[in-house]
């Protein structure tokens, strides 16, 4: 299973639809390619609840290892990605609904006292729910009613989600609208890192050089190899060697030639390509295209 991204890291995914703007589903970071889901970010407020195993967890520019029983909140517009720990699966549920399920409509008071508040401040972007903590337990119970009842739905479904998951914001607001002033005003980093990523996913297939990455964010390149650092844990060029892998996978299932891959996907040559691709996945493309098409024969 792969992720899909725009070329601004936004996933190309529904999560519900207009009228019912949430999505509940049961994830296993075993089923994607590399044992990971990459960096990515969506409107959508995002609960997760590990069930069994751990996961690695990274929110822009802080990295969580949660653990069975344990659960996350993702803010909206958050950049996050996942990690297997130890090479063990992890079983995670994921709930992900737009805000406006909870504000109702533009500009109501719902929406500017107590949804905007949480969702425009950066600072805000994550919270890693403990359950040695009672309110924090007390939302990871609720995440656990929504399982329950998605599993059997009754008539009155969408309003019971829509109750539970006005109980877990009003917690949310409660907490953060406790903190300090000063922890209260929002940062402005995230539109910068936007920014690096969407020149890097327009020029992966062409040689990129930090002059030019740099350049486009109007900052020095010492400071851009240290703020890309900062928030996404790795640097700048293994990042992009990692985009260039997970682009070239879905190349390679539909038949491409390896040369014809590693010219499209930005690497200097075939054999090139085929070392990177080995520290990555484990595997030759050779290797990789041939296991793809047999499980996709057994599958026919």
């Amino acid at each position: 299973m792969q992720l899909h991204t725009e070329k601004d890291q936004k996933e190309i995914k529904k999560h519900g639809n207009y009228e019912f703007p949430v999505h509940i589903s049961l994830e296993k970071i075993q089923a994607y390619e590399q044992n990971s889901f990459p960096w990515h970010w969506h409107p959508e407020i995002e609960l997760t609840w590990i069930m069994s195993g751990q996961i690695e967890y990274l929110v822009n520019d802080k990295k969580y290892l949660l653990c069975e029983g344990e659960g996350l909140f993702g803010n909206s517009n958050s950049l996050h990605s996942g990690y297997m720990v130890d090479k063990k699966d992890c079983t995670y549920l994921s709930i992900t609904f737009h805000p406006r399920f909870i504000y109702g409509y533009e500009n109501s008071l719902l929406q500017t006292k107590y949804v905007d508040f949480i969702t425009t401040n950066e600072s805000w972007h994550s919270l890693k729910l403990q359950k040695e903590i009672k309110w924090h337990q007390d939302i990871i119970d609720q995440i656990k009613n929504i399982h329950r009842i998605s599993q059997t739905p009754l008539p009155d479904y969408e309003l019971q989600v829509h109750l539970i998951l006005t109980i877990i914001w009003q917690k949310l607001y409660q907490y953060y609208n406790s903190l300090p002033a000063s922890e209260q005003q929002p940062q402005k980093h995230l539109t910068r890192l936007k920014d690096i990523l969407s020149y890097i996913h327009i020029h992966y297939s062409q040689e990129i050089t930090l002059d030019e990455i740099a350049d486009h964010v109007n900052i020095c390149k010492s400071e851009c190899c240290r703020f890309f650092k900062k928030y996404m844990k790795m640097t700048i060029f293994e990042y992009i060697l990692f985009l260039r892998i997970q682009n070239s996978l879905p190349l390679l299932r539909e038949g491409e030639s390896v040369t014809k891959i590693a010219s499209m996907t930005g690497f200097s040559s075939p054999a090139y390509y085929g070392q990177i691709f080995k520290r990555y996945m484990g595997c030759s493309p050779s290797r990789y295209r041939k296991d793809r098409m047999e499980d996709a024969t057994e599958l026919l």
